[in-house]
């Protein structure tokens, strides 16, 4: 059995959420079937079993909130913490109380610690593959709407790192702003540095002159836009002499079209960081089954 003594910043404004959830899957009767063919007293014990070969647990204080919200009276048990490693057959927690609350909470549940078990598993593939390159895995904005929070939280379970949470934590001037200024890389730092000199910005850099532009007005990161290898690398090596000449160290972010595969070419070019938008778009859910136990 784990304890937990704090409750994670993460589910902080997440119980509404949660109760909205499990009040449209219910519906306006409840759980018909349940409330026809099970007794009010009848008491049971669930199990949380990984189907799948191995990977991340990650969702467990979702899961005990959903549970909670449900019925007090339903006791869920984690066996491990957020971040573990499973494999196949592994039981990572158990539930126990009135057998009908536990199956109005079970696909609410399991559906949540399907998404972010099966986000911190692809996470952890990603951060082995770049794995002493010096490269740090980010996530994007591409996260579920109103959910966004616990897909981060899943990134962070598999080892991963996050981005900005929102879109007041840190600018970024995209190609978009840059091509309303036309194509003005300096012009758009000015602007954005004058507004709003104590937030962070990172740059969108398409080519050698917007990179060695972005460069020479200090933004605090730059992000190079769907480049391929060869020019990820061409980019690293002209930071590189700025630094050389300045000793203004700006890091460098890969985003675009990383797949597993590529990953870890990429961080050998010498890039700080490399954002993965699938980590949360492309989301496959990891395989888990709750195997109910009635006590008659």
């Amino acid at each position: 059995m784990i304890e937990t003594k704090q409750v994670p910043e993460y589910t902080i404004g997440l119980r509404k959420r949660l109760y909205d959830a499990l009040q449209l899957d219910g519906g306006p009767l409840g759980d018909v079937t349940s409330l026809a063919l099970i007794e009010n007293e009848c008491q049971a014990t669930a199990e949380f079993i990984v189907k799948a070969d191995e990977g991340i647990v990650s969702g467990l204080e979702v899961a005990r909130i959903v549970f909670e919200i449900v019925n007090p009276e339903i006791k869920f048990t984690p066996l491990l913490r957020d971040g573990d490693p499973v494999k196949q057959g592994d039981i990572f927690a158990t539930v126990q109380g009135p057998a009908r609350s536990i199956l109005a909470g079970e696909r609410i549940a399991l559906e949540f610690l399907r998404r972010m078990s099966g986000i911190a598993t692809r996470t952890m593939k990603f951060v082995a593959e770049a794995a002493g390159t010096g490269a740090t895995i980010l996530d994007t904005r591409k996260i579920l709407p109103g959910y966004g929070e616990l897909d981060k939280q899943a990134v962070r379970d598999g080892g991963g790192t996050n981005h900005r949470a929102n879109l007041s934590e840190m600018g970024l001037i995209k190609n978009n702003h840059i091509d309303i200024l036309n194509g003005d890389v300096a012009q758009a730092i000015q602007i954005f540095r004058e507004k709003y000199p104590r937030i962070p910005l990172e740059v969108e850099v398409r080519n050698r002159a917007e990179l060695i532009s972005a460069l020479i007005n200090t933004p605090d990161r730059i992000l190079l836009d769907n480049m391929n290898n060869d020019k990820t690398g061409e980019a690293v090596r002209v930071r590189d002499e700025y630094i050389k000449h300045t000793g203004v160290k700006i890091p460098l972010e890969a985003s675009g079209n990383m797949t597993l595969e590529r990953i870890k070419e990429v961080a050998q070019t010498g890039v700080e960081y490399i954002s993965v938008g699938s980590l949360t778009h492309s989301v496959e859910a990891f395989d888990i089954s709750l195997h109910v136990s009635f006590n008659k």
